[in-house]
């Protein structure tokens, strides 16, 4: 401020040779008419440089020197400029304004802004950049600041204020559940998670308030779920303590994976008790693995798994129509590729993820039914989740006819996000539905839901043959192959209008752990996703180091499932020849897998899109004999050749040969006979160096 004035830039690209005085003096444009002459004509066209500069002028003088009126005069909006520049002084207490205008872009200006806010014998400074437009007013065309509230501060939307005073809440600070304090420094993707906590605790957790610049947020903002923001602390408050179940070291191995990705969001949960362990998104301004709202895919084919094999409309082992096309409700769905599985089982469909076979039960389900599966098992779709911050708890709404359909493979109305799709392989691999909890309940003493039934024995142990059967050697199989012991998975790719990729999506557990992935626009979840989930942490839960595997740790022998210790991943299968991840299958190719109506045919290196309308459908790596391969046979590997199988006793005492144990095909063409019995006999084992995370290793606080 040089005696009273503004400070201006002068000539070059700038605002010209002009200077902008206390009252407000406005630039000699030679473009002003009488007003007999306004009331005649209507300006129009492009504004000129003196309309933009002349008319930026007068708003900045006169709100730098207080004449809310005069400013807000200026604008195409008075009474909304009037309310918040005059809120702006009053409420948010903020003086001594300087205001410094930039370099003109069109009918852009943006501006310094400088000045003091004061409270409670405390002031600080203020400083940021905002932006103005210039517009001709609509009736007379007279150039005019476009307003909006993000002229006054660029993080206020409609409805918004300012206020300086007490907080409104007391500050937290929030806890792993080791005890130590949970930073955006340490966990960048923490932020929105932390101003729950503070929203939610913040009175509750003993902590008093501070003085502080902050944004109040008003209707529209808040529908929007943004939460109010302390732009400047004036005076520290004392924060509560608020611990969470978040595990440092399954948080930090989070964080790091969804760092690799756009858009990206990960959950990670306990089965037996609900815990959360780690939540973490590439994107920090929205919290989408807790609060996103976002079309599944084929991983909501757990769900309707379990509600086809509830009403005997589909069973692990008995053959199911899997048809290139399916017509319900006036709409033709297909499966990816166009696709078909001849005389195969319902385990082949749900591991390649075949969509004509769920949409072809259409017709036999009631509207209500999906529905009521979701809520009634899974705890889903009924906004009753305590879980301690804000979240979103699914919805499967009431669907008829072809958007039924298109619900039964994720698709149509229903929504989920990753805190969602997580807590439904937490189900399945408890057997009970335990809500998800970030917060103990014991700490305020809330209840959580529960689902009113649980899936009977024979259903279950369906259901988890489907999901361990689809990590082993179905869609999920790339993703989970380094993945030890019981474990299951399904993945999922669900088509958004106006992307050009679908959002790949990723379920699985193993052990007493349980996650979820999506990557938005990222492609089939096999390959997107699934690689966020199955990664493991570079240090074990409980220590208190974290980050990137260290070249010594990541050469250490791993013990395989047989016990017996490894190093690295061999090469070479015992035929001698290269190999390396299982391939495709593609239907039609040499070699079927007997009874299984696939075939393993050709490497397919790149998985294709899959067309609108379906789920994930996609053939990762590998196509699925109908049923497991049993104990007992004799393997003859080489080239054209299944392996013996040993007879076994029939019908009668006659002597019955067992299936054939279905062959896999290494990449360079090496065959060997899948391992049935508790082998190795998943896809080879990925011989990256880089660690993989939450299911894998050993479970967070067990010490």
């Amino acid at each position: 401020m040089l005696g009273g004035v503004i400070a201006v830039v002068v000539g070059g690209a700038g605002f010209g040779a002009y200077a902008l005085f206390g009252g407000g003096a406005a630039a000699e444009d030679g473009t002003r008419t009488s007003s007999s002459a306004q009331a005649k004509d209507v300006r129009t066209g492009p504004l000129s440089a003196a309309e933009v500069t002349g008319t930026a002028e007068r708003f900045l003088t006169a709100w730098q020197s207080g004449k809310v009126k005069e400013a807000a005069a200026t604008t195409d909006d008075p009474e909304a400029a009037a309310a918040l520049l005059t809120a702006y002084a009053e409420d948010a207490r903020i003086k001594d304004l300087t205001l410094t205008p930039g370099t003109r872009a069109g009918g852009k200006v943006p501006f310094a802004v400088k000045g003091t806010v004061s409270a409670e014998d405390v002031s600080k400074p203020l400083a940021y950049d905002s932006a103005l437009t210039v517009v001709r007013r609509a009736g007379d065309g007279e150039p005019r600041v476009a307003w909006q509230p993000a002229v006054v501060h660029p993080e206020l939307k409609e409805g918004d204020t300012l206020v300086t005073g007490e907080a409104g809440t007391p500050p937290v600070k929030a806890l792993d559940r080791d005890g130590d304090e949970l930073t955006t420094a340490a966990y960048p993707s923490l932020g929105p998670v932390l101003d729950g906590l503070r929203e939610k605790y913040g009175e509750k957790a003993g902590g008093e308030a501070g003085v502080e610049l902050r944004i109040v947020r008003g209707k529209a903002s808040k529908k929007a779920e943004l939460s109010d923001k302390t732009l400047l602390e004036l005076s520290e408050g004392t924060p509560g303590t608020v611990k969470t179940t978040l595990s440092p070291s399954l948080q930090a191995a989070a964080e790091a994976q969804v760092a690799k990705k756009e858009r990206a969001s990960v959950v990670v949960l306990r089965p037996s008790t609900g815990e959360i362990l780690a939540v973490a998104n590439s994107s920090h301004g929205f919290n989408t693995a807790f609060s996103g709202s976002l079309a599944p895919g084929s991983t909501m084919k757990v769900i309707t798994a379990s509600l086809l094999i509830e009403k005997g409309l589909a069973s692990v082992d008995e053959q199911h129509p899997c048809p290139k096309y399916f017509t319900y409700g006036g709409w033709k769905f297909q499966n990816d590729d166009k696709f078909e599985i001849k005389d195969g089982t319902f385990k082949a469909s749900f591991a390649r993820s075949c969509n004509t076979a769920f949409i072809s039960q259409a017709p036999e389900l009631a509207d209500d039914d999906l529905t009521k599966q979701a809520q009634q098992v899974f705890g889903l779709s009924m906004n009753n989740w305590q879980v301690g911050v804000p979240t979103f708890d699914g919805s499967v709404p009431v669907q008829s006819k072809a958007p039924m359909g298109a619900s039964l493979i994720g698709q149509g109305g229903v929504r989920m996000n990753p805190l969602n799709m997580a807590s439904v392989s937490a189900t399945v691999q408890s057997g009970v539905f335990r809500q998800p909890y970030l917060v103990s309940p014991q700490v305020d003493g809330r209840k959580l839901a529960t689902a009113s039934r649980t899936l009977s024995a024979g259903t279950l142990a369906q259901l988890r043959e489907l999901m361990s059967y689809t990590a082993s050697y179905g869609t999920a199989a790339e993703a989970m192959a380094g993945v030890s012991g019981q474990k299951g998975a399904k993945t999922g790719s669900a088509e958004v209008d106006g992307q050009k990729k679908p959002n790949g999506w990723f379920t699985a557990y193993r052990g007493d752990l349980a996650a979820a992935g999506v990557v938005q626009q990222g492609g089939h979840g096999g390959s997107t996703a699934g690689p966020i989930v199955a990664r493991r942490p570079s240090v074990r839960p409980g220590d208190r180091a974290s980050g990137p595997e260290t070249e010594r740790q990541a050469r250490r022998p791993s013990v395989r499932p047989g016990g017996r210790a490894s190093g690295p991943e061999p090469r070479a299968w015992p035929s001698g020849r290269a190999s390396g991840p299982k391939p495709d299958a593609a239907p039609g190719s040499r070699g079927p897998a007997p009874g299984s109506g696939v075939s393993a045919g050709r490497v397919r290196r790149r998985p294709r899109r899959s067309a609108a309308g379906t789920g994930s459908g996609s053939w990762s790596r590998t196509a699925p004999p109908t049923r497991p391969a049993r104990c007992g046979t004799r393997p003859r590997p080489g080239p054209g050749r299944t392996a013996t199988p040993v007879s076994r006793p029939g019908p009668r005492g006659r002597a019955a040969p067992a299936p054939a144990v279905p062959v896999r095909r290494s990449i360079r063409g090496a065959r060997r006979p899948e391992a049935p019995c508790g082998h190795s006999g998943g896809p080879a084992r990925s011989r990256s160096a880089v660690p993989r995370v939450p299911l894998h290793g050993p479970h967070p606080g067990r010490r």
